[in-house]
């Protein structure tokens, strides 16, 4: 259920059962996986996430599921944790488009992703209450990070579940669009990033996980920015940018 493709240097990888709203179960996790290093060993410049049909994805298959014999400590912890830690690692900046349902694992697909875009009419929330369950893949990170606690537990307590539009409105992602115009908007802008300063956003990504893991404040910060700087200033990219400004030219970024 997951497909990978690669051209002009930009991965998109689907997640391609619309028939279960592209739920997750342990082969798919597997195969997700791997569909990232597949792309991390073509050296792509960026890469797309996205789901096929009316969905993003529905979190967990559990259609075949037992909760007498369930392990969901292995599924969440020995299968999904490390393909998020996977996915936010990858060595080139990623986006996700996301309509429909963003639940449960299909919620965390997202927090491990650097820029996501969601359809206005997309439902985001934890609608675990009605399983017994609770908010996992690191739900409950991001809401309380951004929406506060009272929120998060509101959310949780209620199972009502948020419009993309919402979601953007209240901090969770970066932009909400129409769902007819997602992907295409989408691509457009991924296409724009695999052509820039590939290893500029590298820095500025581990910067940006830094600050939100080992909560950084301002000077040490500013201290890492200015390491990072001196670094690029020996790059390729860098003395490309500068030439391309002073001799008023659209620069070619190489990435490094």
């Amino acid at each position: 259920m997951i497909d990978l493709s690669v051209r002009d240097g930009i991965a998109e990888i689907v997640l391609n059962a619309p028939q279960k709203l592209n739920a997750l179960d342990e082969q798919a996790l597997a195969d997700l996986g791997r569909a990232y290093d597949d792309a991390a060993a073509a050296e792509v410049r960026a890469l797309l996430l996205r789901g096929e049909g009316r969905a993003f994805c529905a979190g967990r298959d559990i259609a075949g599921v037992s909760p007498e014999t369930d392990d969901a400590l292995g599924y969440l912890g020995g299968l999904v944790t490390p393909l998020l830690k996977k996915m936010s690692a990858f060595p080139a900046p990623t986006f996700a488009a996301a309509h429909g349902a963003c639940l449960g694992v299909g919620l965390g697909l997202l927090v491990a992703t650097d820029v996501v875009y969601v359809a206005e009419t997309a439902k985001i929330g934890s609608p675990f209450a009605n399983l017994g369950a609770t908010l996992d893949s690191g739900g409950h990170w991001l809401f309380t990070e951004r929406l506060g606690a009272h929120r998060t537990l509101d959310l949780i307590y209620t199972a009502e579940l948020m419009s993309g539009s919402d979601a953007v409105a209240q901090g969770l992602f970066s932009r909400a669009m129409p769902e007819a115009s997602l992907l295409e908007t989408t691509r457009g802008i991924v296409a724009r990033v695999a052509d820039g300063a590939t290893g500029a956003f590298a820095a500025s990504k581990e910067l940006v996980a830094r600050i939100r893991d080992q909560r950084l404040g301002l000077w040490a910060a500013i201290d890492e920015e200015n390491a990072a700087q001196g670094e690029l200033c020996r790059s390729a990219d860098y003395a490309e940018g500068f030439a391309a400004f002073q001799q008023k030219r659209r620069p070619v970024f190489k990435g490094a």
